[in-house]
């Protein structure tokens, strides 16, 4: 018998549920009530066979003709994806994106909460972010204890990334996000995913580079 559950789920699925959440969400906003396969496709960027094997790995099939059922699906999604209750999040750095990350209002709906914001810099210990206030690193052991914090958010220059991951995992933190262009080295059953912006334009300079040649040999011709 097959396995059943989050277990039987292929990463790759995975990946693609918090684009459905996304955009189930912005159709909740506007009233829509229902969605077909080839909507959502067309609005998380992929084909409609491909949502359709996605969503059935969770049992939700829809209706031939209607659809599915946003406000249905998306707590399916949450469910599948922890999000049915919060996850309280502290971010290491209180620079521009550390700031920039405390006060992004996008976290709350998806069931994040920053409860958090720690930095060594003493110009920037006991800033304003928002409803927050920039704690010392040293009460990064307190924070997690008082919060129940279960996600740890590197935003550090590269330099103090693994010292900030280090710190992290000494407190019990055993799931993290990292914005410094660096690779973390982690004791296993930590989980590190890794969000580099440089690495992320470079990809889109490729592309698009590809993209002029091509545009520019159909002129040609």
């Amino acid at each position: 018998m097959p396995p059943s559950g989050r277990a039987s789920i292929p990463e790759a699925t995975v990946a693609r549920l918090p684009l459905y959440h996304r955009c189930l969400l912005d159709l909740q906003a506007e009233g829509r009530s229902k969605v077909s396969s080839e909507q959502l496709a067309d609005l998380a960027g992929v084909n409609a066979a491909k949502v359709r094997k996605d969503l059935s790995h969770f049992g939700s099939y829809g209706t031939r003709g209607v659809g599915y059922d946003v406000d249905h699906l998306l707590v399916e999604i949450a469910t599948e994806l922890n999000l049915d209750h919060d996850w309280p999040c502290v971010i290491v750095g209180a620079g521009n994106l550390g700031s920039a990350l405390a006060t992004f209002a996008g976290f709350t709906n998806r069931g994040f909460t920053v409860v958090g914001v720690l930095d060594v810099d003493p110009d920037k210990v006991g800033r304003e972010l928002g409803s927050l206030t920039v704690r010392h690193q040293d009460e990064l052991a307190e924070l997690v204890a008082a919060e129940g914090v279960a996600i740890g958010i590197v935003a550090v220059p590269p330099a103090a990334a693994q010292e900030a991951a280090d710190r992290l995992v000494e407190v019990g933190i055993t799931s993290i996000l990292n914005f410094a262009p660096t690779v973390l080295d982690v004791p296993s059953g930590v989980q590190v995913r890794d969000v580099d912006l440089a690495v992320e334009l470079q990809i889109l300079a490729f592309h698009e580079d590809r993209s002029r040649s091509a545009r520019s040999t159909r002129s040609a011709g």
